[in-house]
């Protein structure tokens, strides 16, 4: 028996998120046929956390224990013969015994898009949010420096999912603009459900003068979902990567080491566009 890492790609529009779930369509349970069509076994697939009902993934990862022999590159191509138009294994790659897609997990990204342009989005419809103009990227990162650091996010989690520990850490909040639009590129230890969503609808409302940029912060201290701002919708929400350190992946399978931009103003390396570079 060995471990295997999966780098997964998916288009979330129609899944019930990544998790198993009786009567829906779920991500866990394509991957877990296909398991069974490629290798002839039954296998857990475990991801390194939910994804939202319609969000998007560009790097989940996922683990399961298998017996098969078939090498990590036939592995993948096996795997893929068996999925659906929407979802495709990126890498397959053997870790040492233990290893936990989930908990053994040092950090996430997420990106979330949007779209400003008067007219509306034909081939963005569903991936991205819609701005008709364009909001003031300056108080939003104003208020996007309130919320580094480790608190408890519970005002920005979904009342309904909010596990009892809703304490989490906020390394950085990337606000880019880009040709058409708006990049957020969130990286923490661990996200709430619909935290990013919840952060970056309340964060548009400030850019769009409903919201005082120095309030957002106080809102960590309410832990009121209602009253931090709109959830924006799914389909703009893409899993990004997600980080492990070097020993839970084996020999020369270090983390991503390279600089983020030098604060949440996106400035510095980081500061393109997170597509154009490999997860």
């Amino acid at each position: 028996m060995r471990t295997v890492l999966l780098v997964l790609e998916y288009d979330g529009a129609a899944f019930r998120g990544w998790q198993r779930q009786k009567g829906f369509r779920s991500v866990q349970e394509e991957v877990e046929r296909a398991f069974a069509a490629a290798t002839g076994e039954t296998v857990a697939v475990h991801g390194s956390g939910r994804t939202d009902t319609g969000a998007n993934a560009i790097a989940q990862h996922a683990h399961a224990v298998t017996g098969s022999r078939l090498p990590d590159e036939r592995l993948r191509a096996a795997l893929n013969a068996h999925l659906p138009p929407d979802v495709a294994v990126r890498e397959v790659r053997t870790v040492p015994e233990g290893f936990h897609a989930r908990f053994s997990a040092r950090r996430k990204r997420y990106l979330y898009r949007v779209v400003v342009r008067p007219v509306r989005p034909v081939l963005d419809r569903g991936r991205a949010l819609w701005l008709r103009t364009p909001p003031d990227l300056a108080a939003v990162r104003r208020a996007a420096r309130t919320l580094l650091g480790r608190h408890d996010f519970r005002a920005f989690a979904a009342a309904d999912l909010a596990p009892p520990d809703t304490v989490r850490s906020l390394r950085a909040i990337h606000v880019r603009p880009t040709r058409e639009g708006i990049f957020f590129v969130l990286e923490g230890d661990g996200f709430l459900p619909r935290m990013v969503r919840s952060i970056v609808g309340t964060l548009l409302e400030v850019g769009a003068g409903r919201r005082d940029p120095e309030s957002v912060g106080a809102l960590l201290r309410t832990r009121d979902r209602t009253a931090a701002g709109t959830t924006a919708p799914a389909g703009g929400l893409y899993l990004l990567d997600v980080k492990y350190p070097a020993a839970a992946l084996g020999p020369g399978r270090g983390v991503d080491a390279r600089p983020g931009g030098r604060d949440n103003r996106g400035e510095g390396a980081a500061d393109r566009d997170p597509r154009s570079r490999p997860a």
